[in-house]
C-alpha cells in the first residue's frame, strides 16, 4: 500500500536529535488535538451541530496553513498531482473517517468508551506494521503497549463500568480504523508533499467532504451566535471556534505529520495517547471539571507505557 519511514535508513549519529523534535511535535500535536473536546463543547451546548463544528474548525483550519503550505511547495507543485491518491486517501481516512464515526459513536454511548475504543487503533497501527511490512514490535513495546491502555481505562474513568451500546460500538470501531490511518499516512515517505502541504491538502478535501455530506443530510449542520461559556466566562461564539480551526487542526495536523515522519507510525501513534490525558486537563481549566486521584494515577500510567514504548521501538531500531 505506502512506503513508510524507515528508521534503519537514518545513521544513528544523526537519529537522536530527530527522535527528540519528532517526541516534541507529537506532544504538541496530541495537546493541540485534546483541545477539540473543550472548544466544541461550548458551541455543542449552544445549538452547534457536529456538522457546523466539523466544517467550520477543518475550514478554518485549510485557510490558515494555505500561505504556509503554498510556500513550502514552491517550485514542486508537480508532486501535488504525483500524490493524488495519497491526499484523497488523507482526507476521507486520516479526517473526515475518525471525526465522523467518532461523533456519531458518542451519539450512541459515553465520551469515555468512545475514546477508549477510537484508540484501540493504536493497536491497529502495531498489526498493520507487523503482518505488511514485517516490524516485528519488540516485547518491551508490547508490554508498553498494555501499560498505556490499562493507564488509559482509568483516565477515562472506566473502572466503575460502562454503559455501551451495538451502534456505538460500530462507529468507534470505525473511529479506531480512522486514527490507525491517520498515523499510518502520516508515515507516508514515497510522496515529496513536504507536511505542511499534505496537511493543507486533506484539510481542504476533507472540507470539501463534510460539506457534500452535510447537503445530502448525512451530517446535520446548524451554526448559532449566541455566547459560549468557557473557563466560567462568556466569550464570544468565534472564540473557540477559531481555537478549534488554528490550533487542533493547522497545527494539529502538521505537527503530527511531522512528528510520524520522524519517529514513524507505531511511536507516534502510542505518544498520541497523551492526547486523552491533556483533554482531561483542559476540561479541568476550561470546563470546571476536575479529574479524580484515578485519572490521575492513569496519566502517569500513560506516561509509563509511552515511555516503555519509546525505549521499545529504540532497541529494535538499535539491533
Amino acid at each position: 500500500m505506502t512506503t513508510l519511514t524507515n528508521d534503519e535508513a537514518v545513521p544513528q549519529s544523526t537519529k537522536t536529535p530527530l527522535v527528540a523534535a519528532g517526541l516534541l511535535l507529537a506532544v504538541v500535536s496530541a495537546v493541540t488535538f485534546s483541545l477539540s473536546g473543550p472548544l466544541g463543547r461550548g458551541l455543542f451546548d449552544t445549538g452547534w451541530t457536529t456538522g457546523g463544528v466539523l466544517i467550520f474548525r477543518v475550514g478554518i483550519g485549510a485557510v490558515v496553513l494555505a500561505p504556509f503550505a503554498v510556500r513550502a511547495l514552491s517550485g514542486r507543485w508537480r508532486s501535488v498531482a504525483a500524490s493524488w491518491r495519497l491526499v484523497v486517501a488523507y482526507a476521507l481516512l486520516a479526517i473526515v473517517v475518525p471525526q465522523f464515526a467518532f461523533f456519531s459513536a458518542v451519539q450512541w454511548m459515553a465520551v469515555g468508551p468512545a475514546l477508549l475504543m477510537e484508540y484501540m487503533g493504536v493497536v491497529l497501527v502495531v498489526a498493520w506494521m507487523w503482518l505488511r511490512h514485517g516490524e516485528r514490535p519488540s516485547r518491551l513495546t508490547m508490554v508498553g503497549a498494555l501499560i498505556a491502555i490499562a493507564g488509559l481505562v482509568l483516565v477515562l474513568d472506566l473502572v466503575s463500568g460502562a454503559n455501551v451500546h451495538p451502534v456505538g460500538i460500530l462507529w468507534a470501531a470505525g473511529a479506531a480504523v480512522g486514527l490507525a490511518g491517520y498515523f499510518v499516512l502520516n508515515a507516508h515517505s514515497s510522496t515529496t508533499l513536504p507536511p505542511l502541504a499534505l496537511a493543507w491538502l486533506g484539510l481542504t478535501g476533507a472540507t470539501i467532504l463534510l460539506a457534500l455530506l452535510c447537503l445530502i443530510g448525512a451530517i446535520p449542520f446548524a451554526i448559532e451566535t449566541s455566547p459560549v461559556v468557557m473557563a466560567g466566562l462568556e466569550v464570544a461564539w468565534w472564540v473557540p471556534l477559531i481555537g478549534l480551526g488554528v490550533l487542533t487542526c493547522s497545527v494539529a495536523y502538521a505537527t503530527g505529520i511531522a512528528a510520524t515522519r520522524n519517529l514513524g507510525s507505531r511511536l507516534s501513534s502510542f505518544v498520541g495517547l497523551l492526547e486523552v490525558v491533556s483533554a482531561v486537563v483542559f476540561a479541568w481549566l476550561l470546563l470546571g471539571e476536575a479529574p479524580g486521584l484515578i485519572q490521575l494515577i492513569g496519566g502517569l500510567v500513560v506516561l509509563a507505557g509511552i515511555i516503555a514504548v519509546q525505549q521499545g521501538e529504540q532497541s529494535t531500531t538499535a539491533s
